[in-house]
C-alpha cells in the first residue's frame, strides 16, 4: 500500500514538472502532456482522475494557478503579466479561475496576506494567565515593551501593503457597473465627428458584450454629450461605479484617441491612455480599448466573449468608413436622417458585399421607416438585408435583432423571440434586443412575467437623466408591467416616475388611471379621470376607446356608443389595425342601440381576429363570443381550458363585470373555475415576489 502510495505522488511529482516546465505556453493541454509522458490520452485521464479525482486539464490548471500565486507573493509582476506567464492568454479569464479556486481574485493577494499576519500577531501576543501577580506584572512590563514594537511593525505594514496595494478595495467591492460618455472630436475638421462617434459606439458595444458588465446604453449617455453635470452627479443619476471619457482626432491616415477610466463616486481618474494608431489598425485599436478597460476593472471576459470582441466587421477601410457614416444618420432618429442612413449603408455594401453589420443596420432603418406607418413600403427590402446579415455572419447581435425585426414587420412575432434571446447571448447588455422583448411579451405573445422581467432589464440598462423623455416611456413600461402582474403600488410609484421625467408624456396618464382604478375598484372615478384627461385632446383615440369600454361595462350604451365612434373615426381615417379584441363589444353595443347590421359585422370581425388569435387569451375570447351568442355549454368549456394557462393579466379577474359574461354567470361551474382562476393568478404574484424580493428587486 505505501508503496502504491509512493509511485503515484513520484507520477504526480512527474506531470507537475512537465506542466510547469511548459507553464507559459497557452497550447500546453491534454494532448501536449500525454505525449512528454509518453502515454495515451485515455491512459492518462484515467490515472489522473483516479489519483486527483480531476480530469487533466484541471490538474493542468490548477498547477498554473498556483505558480501564478507564487508570482504574485514574491514578483512585482502585475496580474496581467503574470497570467501570460503562467499560460493563460487572457488575463480575465486567469482573474475568473483564479477567484474560483482560491476564493478571491488575485489583485487582493497581498491584502489577504496583510490580515493574516495582523491576525497571526495579534494572536501571538494574547496575555497568557500567571499564577503569580509578580509574574503578572514583571511579564505585563516585558509584552507591553514588546507590544509597543509590534505596534509600530503593524503601522509600517499597514504603511507599506498600502503603498503596495493603492486603495485596495478599489474594484472589488465596487459593482462592474458602467457608462461610456460621448466621446469629444478634438479635430479641427466637423466632418471627423462621425468617425469618432463610431469609436465610441464601438467601445459600448465592445463592452456590452461581456456578460459581468452592466453597461448603460447609448440613449441614456448621449444626453450628456454638452451637459455642465459633474462625474459624481451623473453616477447619482445612471447609478453606476465607473465612467469612461474619451476624445479623439484624425491627423491624416492617423488616429489619436485619449482614454480615461474615472471611478464614478469620487470623480478620480483611475487609468488613462493615449492610443495612436493607423486608420488601417482601427479595430485591433477598439477591440485593445475594450479589454485594456475590462482588465482595469478585472471584468472576466469568457473566451467566448473574448472571440465577439475580437470579430472584424469587414476588410475595407472605405466600407467601415461609411458604414459609420450611416450609423450617425441612424441614431439622429429623424426620418429625414434614416432616409440618408440608407445610402451610406448602400455603399459601404457595395465595398464589401459581405458586410454583415451594414446590411443588419439596414434593415432596422427600413423597419423604423416602416413603423407606425399605415402603409408598409419597405418589407421586401427589409427582408433582404435582415436574410443577408443573418447569412454573412449569424452570431453577430445585430443580424439577428434584424431577423427579429423582419418577422415583427410580417406580424410573425412568435419566430422573432428566438432571435432576439439568441442576440442576448451574444451582447447581453443589448438594449435593442432588451426593448423588443418586451414590446412582444406585452402586445404580440402577452406574458406578464416575461413582460415584468424585460420591463425591469430595460430600466436597468436605461437609467435615467432628469431631463429623459425616453426615462419617462421606460419607467411608464415598468409601471404598466407591474401593473398587469398585480403589482399596484409599484405600478403607481413608477408611473409616477414616468411623469416626474416627463409631464406631457400622452401614454403615461392613460397607466396611471388604470393603476388608480386597479387600486380602488371605483368604476365612476376611472370615467371621470379619463374624460378629464379625452378633454386635453380629443384626438387620443386610445382614451376614446378606454371610455368606450368603461361606458360599455357600466351598462351605459349610449355613452360607449358616442365613443366608440370617435375611436373608430380615428381608426378607420388613420388605416390603424389596432384593438380588435374590442369589436365584440362594440358589436354589442351597435346591436343595443338598434344598429344590427353593423353590430353583426363587428362581431364577425371579432370571430375572425379570434381565430387567428394564438395568444394565451384565446380561449377567454372564445368565451366572450360563445357567452355573446348564447351557446353556454361552449362558453364554460373554453372557460374551463384558460383556467389552465399561467401569467395572464390582472384585468382577467374583473372580467366577469362585464355584459357579456351576464349570460353563463348563474352556470353552476362558472364562479368555481373563476375562483381557481383567481388562485391562479394570486399564486403566480406570490411566487413571482418572492423571486423579485430574493433579487432585490422589489
Amino acid at each position: 500500500m505505501l508503496e502504491s502510495r509512493s509511485i503515484d505522488n513520484d507520477f504526480l511529482r512527474q506531470i507537475t514538472a512537465v506542466v510547469e516546465a511548459n507553464i507559459s505556453n497557452e497550447q500546453f493541454g491534454v494532448t501536449e502532456l500525454a505525449d512528454a509522458m509518453n502515454m495515451s490520452r485515455s491512459n492518462l485521464l484515467r490515472k489522473v482522475k483516479k489519483m486527483t479525482n480531476l480530469s487533466v486539464s484541471q490538474f493542468i490548471s490548477q498547477v498554473r494557478l498556483r505558480r501564478g500565486m507564487e508570482l504574485l507573493r514574491s514578483s512585482s509582476f502585475n496580474v496581467s503579466e503574470i497570467s501570460h506567464q503562467v499560460g493563460f492568454n487572457s488575463t480575465s479569464y486567469f482573474i475568473k479561475c483564479f477567484r474560483e479556486y482560491y476564493g478571491y481574485p488575485p489583485g487582493e493577494v497581498g491584502k489577504r496576506e496583510v490580515g493574516d499576519m495582523l491576525a497571526n500577531l495579534a494572536e501571538e501576543f494574547q496575555p497568557v494567565e500567571q499564577s503569580t501577580t509578580s509574574l503578572k506584572q514583571s511579564n505585563w512590563k516585558r509584552n507591553a515593551f514588546i507590544l509597543s514594537g509590534v505596534l509600530l511593525v503593524i503601522v509600517l505594514v499597514v504603511g507599506v501593503a498600502k503603498w503596495y496595494l493603492g486603495s485596495f478595495p478599489r474594484f472589488s467591492q465596487l459593482e462592474k457597473s458602467i457608462a461610456v460618455l460621448p466621446f469629444k472630436n478634438d479635430s479641427n475638421d466637423s466632418t471627423n465627428v462621425y468617425l469618432i462617434n463610431g469609436l465610441m459606439e464601438s467601445t459600448l458595444t465592445n463592452l456590452q458584450k461581456i456578460k459581468e458588465l452592466r453597461v448603460i446604453s447609448r440613449t441614456s449617455t448621449e444626453k450628456y454629450r454638452n451637459t455642465p453635470r459633474s462625474i459624481p452627479e451623473m453616477a447619482k443619476e445612471l447609478n453606476v461605479s465607473y465612467f469612461i471619457e474619451g476624445s479623439g482626432q484624425k491627423i491624416g491616415d492617423q488616429i489619436v484617441l485619449n482614454i480615461q477610466l474615472i471611478e464614478a463616486g469620487s470623480d478620480k481618474h483611475l487609468w488613462a491612455r493615449q492610443y495612436k494608431r493607423e486608420t488601417k489598425d482601427i479595430f485591433a485599436l477598439q477591440q485593445e480599448i475594450a479589454q485594456n478597460i475590462a482588465e482595469e476593472i478585472e471584468a472576466i471576459i469568457t473566451p467566448e466573449e473574448r472571440k465577439q470582441i475580437e470579430r472584424i466587421p469587414t476588410e475595407d477601410l472605405e466600407a467601415y468608413d461609411f458604414y459609420l457614416k450611416g450609423k450617425n444618420m441612424l441614431y439622429q432618429g429623424t426620418r429625414e436622417s434614416l432616409l440618408k442612413a440608407i445610402p451610406s449603408f448602400n455603399e459601404a455594401i457595395r465595398c464589401d458585399p459581405k458586410f454583415a453589420l451594414a446590411y443588419a443596420d439596414a434593415a432596422m432603418t427600413y423597419y423604423y421607416l416602416d413603423l407606425y406607418q399605415t402603409e408598409k413600403k419597405y418589407g421586401t427590402e427589409m427582408g433582404n438585408y435582415a436574410d443577408k446579415a443573418w447569412l454573412y455572419d449569424s452570431k453577430l447581435a445585430e443580424s439577428l435583432v434584424a431577423k427579429a425585426l423582419f418577422y415583427m414587420h410580417k406580424g410573425e412575432y412568435r419566430q422573432a423571440v428566438p432571435y432576439l434571446e439568441k442576440a442576448l447571448e451574444y451582447n447581453p447588455n443589448s438594449d435593442l434586443a432588451i426593448h423588443f422583448l418586451s414590446e412582444l411579451y406585452n402586445n404580440y405573445i402577452p406574458d406578464t412575467n416575461k413582460y415584468l422581467e424585460y420591463a425591469l432589464r430595460g430600466v436597468r440598462q436605461n437609467l435615467p437623466s432628469d431631463d429623459s423623455i425616453n426615462t419617462s416611456y421606460t419607467y411608464m413600461h415598468l409601471s404598466n408591467a407591474f401593473l398587469q402582474a398585480g403589482f399596484i403600488d409599484e405600478s403607481l410609484l413608477y408611473i409616477r416616475k414616468s411623469l416626474d421625467y416627463n409631464p406631457k408624456n400622452p401614454f403615461a396618464n392613460w397607466i396611471k388611471i388604470g393603476a388608480i382604478f386597479a387600486k380602488n375598484k371605483d368604476i365612476v372615478q376611472a370615467k371621470q379621470l379619463f374624460k378629464k384627461e379625452f378633454s386635453y385632446d380629443t384626438s387620443r383615440f386610445y382614451i376614446a376607446q378606454e371610455l368606450g369600454k368603461i361606458s360599455f361595462i357600466m351598462r351605459d350604451y349610449k355613452d360607449s356608443y358616442l365613443y366608440y365612434q370617435k375611436f373608430l373615426a380615428t381608426k378607420d381615417a388613420q388605416q390603424l389595425d389596432i384593438f380588435k379584441n374590442e369589436s365584440l363589444r362594440i358589436g354589442i353595443v351597435w346591436g343595443k342601440i338598434g344598429k344590427k347590421k353593423e353590430a353583426e359585422a363587428f362581431i364577425k370581425q371579432f370571430k375572425e381576429f379570434v381565430d387567428g388569435n394564438e395568444s394565451i387569451y384565446k380561449n377567454l375570447n372564445l368565451v366572450e363570443y360563445y357567452a355573446y351568442q348564447g351557446n353556454t355549454t361552449k362558453a364554460i368549456e373554453h372557460l374551463k381550458l384558460f383556467s389552465k394557462e399561467d401569467n395572464f393579466q390582472y384585468w382577467v379577474l374583473l372580467l366577469p363585470d362585464n355584459p357579456e359574461f351576464d349570460s353563463i354567470k348563474n352556470h353552476p361551474e362558472f364562479w368555481n373555475i373563476m375562483h381557481e382562476i383567481e388562485n391562479r393568478f394570486w399564486n403566480n404574484h406570490k411566487r413571482l415576489k418572492a423571486s423579485l424580493e430574493e433579487k432585490n428587486l422589489l
